[in-house]
């Protein structure tokens, strides 16, 4: 018989590269029990780290937002256990649960309120983690886990694009990829940048190179990355003499809230208003009015007053007006006793706390684009038109719903916070709702109520800077239990409204 004509049970096995099956007659020899011992596969580390990769992927699929929020919570619990450790603090005692969660959760949501003086109570091991905390925040944690996927396998993948934009909070997950890398650079540079102007003033100041150097370092981070934590006992009203550190603080705020799209935009096609993209314009434009009208109004208020603007001179009123109007955003910074303000200033502070900075940028709040897309809407509505446009553009109906949605949950965030704030704390709505909004915007900015709070009220405020930083959306997704696509439609009808 030739080897053509072999049947197929009669063929080498290696020739088909495929495994013959035996026939069921035939019994199946099975191996000696040492042999099967040496055959069932170990758990070791590979067997671990592929189950883990499973998991991850299954919580990735089943539910981005989901995971977003996982990935948040797992890193503000590890930096709250490494501030809850003794050598965290400058007398070497173990820092309390809730005061640690709480500044674990303003450093990582980028937020700067903090129960404790951060000079005073954190040796400089606790002020190190406060700034990795800050920068591993203000870059996003899911773009550094990105970062460490682009590292390991040289490639994201689909699972991982969806995760980091829930991140980065991108329209598209194509960007994914080329605003991961602008998030990255920009974030180092600008940083770099405020160093270095940093740094030799500080040096003046403190009279030291490795005081100075560190106090430079800390407050680039915390600036570009509307942190507004700072290293001296009294804030910055040691330094408010100094138009040098003062405007190149606000320049690193005013540059970290404008959000990284905004920036890959101006990158790219530099002050060219005709090639800007519509989210390019409206940042900017409702940006700009906002720091101009705030800083306008804040002048206007406080003019006079000799606890805030009254005690310096014209020329530092008209900085300081605009210094707070940018710090009110998401900054955080101060120069002056908040509390010490007018109840008109105050109420002003609120209101542009609520909106905070650019999307997909270190800031929190409902974002800039949110406030311009409502407005739209409702002078389309006042005008007849069908539909809402800005700058040659048709706004979609898609959009006009997630700005509503994003405007009534943090509305509704806010109004459940504080009425809690109101019952466990027994103040006055100003002074509660003032710390609500600061840790739903992630500013940082306060009356002086977030040291005096019991550990309930801390929790809360906890949680709504959580909520801040993830956003309102992801926060909402997350929750859900599931995600459903109607495959029906039922007929439309118009409700009365207004």
């Amino acid at each position: 018989m030739t080897r053509h004509q072999r049947t197929p049970s009669q063929r080498p096995r290696w020739r088909t590269g495929r495994r013959i099956p035996t026939p069921s007659s035939a019994p199946v020899p099975r191996p000696p029990s040492a042999l099967r011992r040496t055959l069932v596969p170990r758990v070791g580390p590979r067997g671990a780290s592929q189950r883990l990769r499973r998991f991850v992927s299954g919580v990735a699929g089943a539910s981005p937002a989901r995971a977003a929020l996982l990935a948040f919570a797992l890193v503000i619990l590890v930096f709250t256990a490494l501030l809850s450790l003794p050598f965290a603090s400058r007398d070497g005692r173990i820092t309390a649960f809730h005061d640690a969660l709480f500044v674990a959760t303003s450093a990582v949501s980028v937020t700067g309120l903090t129960p404790v003086n951060t000079a005073e109570h954190w040796s400089f091991a606790g002020q190190l983690i406060i700034l990795v905390a800050m920068q591993i925040g203000g870059l996003g944690i899911l773009s550094m886990a990105a970062l460490l996927t682009l590292a390991v396998s040289k490639r994201l993948g689909v699972r991982s694009k969806l995760i980091t934009q829930e991140g980065m909070t991108t329209g598209r997950i194509g960007e994914v990829g080329s605003l991961l890398r602008v998030v990255v650079g920009t974030t180092f540079l600008f940083e770099a940048v405020l160093a270095v102007v940093l740094i030799p003033r500080f040096m003046v100041h403190t009279g030291s190179l490795t005081e100075g150097v560190w106090n430079g370092i800390f407050y680039s981070v915390s600036a570009f990355n509307n942190a507004g934590f700072t290293v001296h006992p009294d804030g910055l009203e040691s330094l408010l003499h100094d138009p040098w550190i003062v405007w190149t603080l606000m320049a690193g705020v005013f540059a970290g809230a404008l959000g990284f799209p905004v920036v890959m935009v101006l990158l790219k096609h530099r002050w060219r208003w005709t090639r800007w993209n519509l989210h390019t314009k409206l940042t900017l434009t409702t940006t700009v009015a906002l720091v101009l009208g705030g800083a306008l109004l804040i002048g206007v208020f406080e003019w006079s007053n000799p606890a805030t603007l009254g005690q310096f001179g014209a020329a530092e009123r008209v900085q300081f007006s605009l210094f707070g109007s940018v710090m009110s955003r998401s900054g955080g910074f101060a120069v002056y006793d908040i509390d010490a303000q007018s109840a008109e200033t105050l109420l002003l502070t609120d209101a542009l706390m609520f909106v905070g900075g650019g999307s997909a940028s270190t800031a929190g709040g409902i974002k800039v684009t949110t406030l311009a897309v409502m407005f739209l809407a409702i002078v389309a509505e006042a005008r007849g038109d069908r539909e809402v446009t800005a700058h040659g553009r048709t706004i979609t109906s898609e959009s006009l719903r997630v700005a509503i949605s994003v405007l009534a949950l943090g509305a509704t965030l806010v109004l459940a916070s504080t009425m809690a704030l109101v019952a466990i704390s027994g103040e006055s709505l100003q002074r509660p709702l003032f710390e609500v909004l600061s840790a739903f915007g992630t500013c940082g900015l306060t009356t002086g109520l977030t040291a005096e709070l019991p550990p309930s009220g801390k929790y809360v405020l906890t949680a709504l800077m959580f909520a801040g930083r993830v956003g309102t959306i992801t926060f909402a997704s997350a929750l859900a239990l599931r995600q459903r696509r109607n495959l029906f439609r039922y007929p439309e009808e118009r409700p009365i409204i207004g």
